[in-house]
Formats: C-alpha cells, structure tokens, sequence
C-alpha cells in the first residue's frame, strides 16, 4: 500500500481526519461546529464546515462519502455524495449533509459526519466517432439484468 504526502491546514481544534483501521480506504472527516451544534429536521440540509484545507497533487482529488452508521442509525447522508473536491481547490472543506431520517439529528462539534477517499483520476481525450464497439449488454439500463 502506498502513501502520499497531502499539505493541510487544520484550523479546527480537532485530529486530522484518520483511517479507524489499517485498511481502511476512507478518512473519518469531523465537523467544525464551534458557534454550538446544528440540528437538521426530516428533510433537511446543511453545509457543515470542517476547518481543514487541503492542497491535492495534481492528478488527485479527495471524495467525500457518507458514514454507514450514520445513514443506517439515523439516515444521514451527503447530499452530492461523493462530493468531489478537486486538485486545484483551496477553500475550506464543507460537507453537504441531509437528514432523510424520521426524526431530528443534532450534529456536534467534533462529530465524525464523512469519509474522506483520497484517489488519482484519468482525464479524457474525447475520440469521436460514428459508432460504438457492440457488447452484449448493449443498451440495457436500470434494472436490465433483472431481480434475482
């Protein structure tokens, strides 16, 4: 397993995000809340600052996904989930979440609210074309491959 060295600036009074096991591919990502906690009702949204701000290598970009335990227990998500933030982006990292649970969820200063995946990335060359190789699959979509 390789590693890469990522300069970040924590102006949160909070750990860096870390793996919780050794292989772990998601960085547990904590929220910056210190004006006091947000509570988001049944359907609500909320940007939730983290105090970090990252400089990515280029060819990198850092996903941000939900947490399992939180979208099971309580159906807490991110909303653009994975929000990508890109190389070349130095703003402070903000997390979209939503609330699709039944009840209100109160999140907390230092609450672990995402993952963090740090990953490299291709970019296209668009090639046009006339036509397209055939597959078998074709152009069977949702659902195409059945239930069971």
């Amino acid at each position: 397993m390789k590693s890469l060295k990522v300069k970040i600036i924590n102006k949160s009074h909070h750990p860096l995000p870390d793996y919780g096991t050794f292989e772990a591919a998601g960085m547990d990502v904590r929220a910056f809340l210190p004006e006091g906690p947000v509570t988001l009702r049944p359907g609500q949204r909320a940007l939730i600052p983290t105090g970090l701000y990252m400089q990515l290598p280029s060819g990198y970009e850092c996903q941000i996904r939900p947490r399992s335990g939180l979208a099971l227990k309580h159906g807490l998500s991110v909303l653009n989930s994975p929000g990508t933030i890109d190389a070349d982006y130095r703003g402070e990292i903000c997390i979209i979440l939503i609330n699709f649970g039944e009840y209100d969820f109160v999140v907390n200063d230092g609450e672990r609210i995402a993952q963090m995946v740090v990953t490299t990335y291709s970019k296209v060359e668009w090639e046009p074309a006339e036509r397209l190789d055939r597959t078998e699959r074709e152009d069977g979509a949702f659902g195409h491959t059945g239930t069971n």
